[in-house]
């Protein structure tokens, strides 16, 4: 079990991203976003072509739904289901989190927490290159 973040920043940021190991030890990012149950967790790709719903700026929302950028299906925050576009029919996979007076744990069995952000947001320099001008 991992903190991640509480039910208020989600709500008041939109989403929260974060990236950790899969069952198959790859890394998977991992949106939070809002719902009226309170945060629903997801892996971080629409079910058409795999395309990231956070691409670094937060995952786009509407009225409850999660907006995928590319062809603008729209997934039911809570439940995951997808009734338009190119994704119609289909449900985002889900990772397990649990709420504890308002803060956010990742109690997945099959996904251990690696850091916040995306994949490639180690919390590292973005360049190795230590020239200034």
């Amino acid at each position: 079990m991992h903190q991640l973040t509480t039910v208020e920043a989600v709500h008041e940021d939109g989403s929260y991203l974060f990236t950790a190991e899969d069952p198959y030890g790859d890394p998977e990012e991992v949106i939070l976003v809002p719902c009226k149950d309170g945060v629903a967790a997801w892996v971080n790709r629409c079910t058409h072509e795999n395309q990231p719903f956070d691409t670094g700026q937060g995952v786009p929302m509407r009225d409850g739904e999660i907006i995928c950028p590319r062809h603008g299906s729209l997934f039911d925050a809570c439940d995951g289901d997808c009734d338009n576009g190119e994704a119609a029919g289909t449900t985002l996979p889900d990772i397990d989190i649990a709420e504890r007076h308002g803060t956010i744990f990742l109690i997945d069995d099959d996904y251990e927490f690696m850091h916040e952000g995306g994949i490639d947001d180690d919390g590292g320099p973005s360049s190795t290159s230590h020239l200034q001008l």
